[in-house]
């Protein structure tokens, strides 16, 4: 047994010397109090780290089909009411979801009673004889649905009837706010917000601008928030707070947007499914009564074949003790080699000095 003893005694790296045989210096002395110093900043550093999350960012190519896409916007618009003002949206796969705020009835009430026997007249849209229009707003359905567009709602009794033509004079020089969502299917498409009703025939979207209202139409806005989809943590939207006024009237302002699907996941384990985007715009003056050039705001999509996925992750505790022992270690030999040169060089130049004296 003292054999074996004595072979791992003359194993170890880390021979003890008598304390009798130690000198201490007092620059020695110092640079210990440096290298604790740096090897307690070190440590905080490294603990703040560990116990923070580090967001890991994979790209991936989106292999998902089908879905939905889903817009939140916020937008107003200072010169431009709300009676006038709609919002139209269009996919490559030919889905149309054509004037989509839902408007109050007017003050006269506008459809009739289940007991009233009054049938209105679709003049000229009815797509069966037994069809009626009882409302302003059927007329204009019905209308949409032939391709048609109305030239002049004063000769329109159900419009007269709900006094529209009125309340759309009398809400002339207000603006609007438009709040929502839309759920669009997960292919390129568009959106846009314009003045009057839309309608769409042999591949282009054409505009029914109110006859009662002036040509000129200004579509100064200002978009509080644009999204597609949920928010998560760190989401940045470029177009939020984007404002744009104009002084000269029938602008068609385009957006064009690049929507990258993300999937976020933060360090509970709750995953969002959402998307980031970016964006290029383009606007041009445009002649009134031009159907395939309209004054509006115009966003067009497009969906991004790479996915983005945010994952939040502590550092493993392993790796944290490695770098606590690549500290403590590291700054201990660098500190030790200082003091060797330090004490090496004063010991050179006492002897150069008492050789001189000599």
């Amino acid at each position: 047994m003292d054999a074996i003893f004595n072979r791992l005694r003359n194993l170890d790296a880390y021979p003890k010397i008598n304390e009798d045989f130690y000198r201490r210096t007092f620059s020695g002395g110092i640079i210990t109090i440096a290298s604790s110093f740096i090897m307690l900043f070190l440590f905080f550093s490294e603990l703040r780290l560990y116990l923070h999350a580090k967001t890991e960012t994979r790209l991936i190519v989106d292999t998902s089909r089908g879905g939905k896409l889903h817009i939140n916007f916020d937008m107003s618009f200072p010169a431009i009411p709300c009676s006038i003002l709609s919002i139209d949206a269009i996919d490559v796969s030919g889905e149309q979801h054509l004037d989509i705020i839902e408007k109050p009835l007017q003050r006269h009430g506008g459809r009739l009673e289940h007991n009233e026997t009054y049938c209105g007249s679709c003049f000229g849209a009815e797509s069966s004889d037994d069809e009626c229009c009882n409302s302003c707003e059927e007329v204009r359905e019905a209308y949409r649905k032939k391709g048609w567009a109305i030239t002049n709602q004063d000769l329109i009794d159900q419009c007269q009837r709900e006094d529209f033509i009125q309340k759309v004079k009398d809400e002339e020089g207000e603006g609007c706010n438009i709040e929502g969502s839309l759920e669009v299917n997960k292919v390129a498409g568009s959106f846009n917000f314009v003045p009057g009703k839309s309608f769409h025939q042999s591949s282009f979207n054409f505009l029914g601008l109110f006859a009662l209202q002036t040509s000129d139409y200004n579509v100064s806005h200002r978009i509080n928030r644009l999204a597609f989809g949920n928010h998560y943590d760190g989401l940045v939207n470029p177009l939020d707070g984007v404002h744009w006024k104009y002084d000269k009237q029938n602008v068609m302002h385009q957006y064009f947007v690049k929507v990258v699907p993300t999937i976020y996941t933060d360090i509970g384990g709750h995953t969002v499914h959402s998307n980031q985007y970016s964006a290029t715009e383009h606007f041009k003056s445009v002649e009134f009564g031009n159907s395939l050039s309209i004054p509006g705001v115009f966003f067009y999509y497009d969906l991004s074949p790479v996915k983005v996925t945010y994952s939040e992750e502590h550092v493993p505790f392993l790796h944290f003790m490695t770098h606590i022992c690549a500290i403590v270690g590291g700054v201990f030999s660098v500190a030790g080699i200082v003091d060797a040169f330090i004490y090496h060089g004063q010991r050179k130049m006492k002897k150069v000095e008492i050789g001189k004296l000599g």
